[in-house]
């Protein structure tokens, strides 16, 4: 889901014949907000299965990056980007935003600590 989303659909939205700036903010915050619960619900169900049966240290080790890259992106970054979709929606113009240059960095690292997770876990 995330290499779908953030790697693939964020980027190409806005190159879509017809898709205005306003209209491509609109449809990523929806993205993303449902992309987020997913990942949220999910995170939540791998620590219930970690509390079932403990897998290996690394695994655990693995996941817990990814759930707290999460976090931060829900909690740090996603605000930042939702003020700046705000102000660009009311007509403000300015700089681009940095944030979402971080959201993007985390995306990254949220997707090196699953595979690593996984990997970890079918070596396992």
């Amino acid at each position: 889901m995330v290499l779908a989303i953030s790697f693939l659909e964020a980027p190409l939205k806005f190159r879509a014949p017809g898709v205005t700036l306003p209209l491509g903010l609109g449809i990523g915050r929806l993205v993303f907000r449902a992309l987020n619960v997913s990942e949220a619900v999910l995170a939540a169900v791998v620590v219930v299965a970690f509390v079932v049966q403990r897998p290996p240290a690394g695994v655990v080790a693995a996941t817990a990056v990814a759930v707290v890259v999460l976090l931060a992106q829900v909690v740090g970054v996603r605000p930042r980007l939702t003020r700046r979709s705000d102000a660009v929606l009311a007509g403000a113009d300015g700089p681009r935003s940095h944030a979402h240059y971080v959201y993007v960095g985390l995306e990254l690292v949220k997707v090196i600590a699953l595979i690593v997770a996984g990997v970890t876990l079918l070596a396992a």
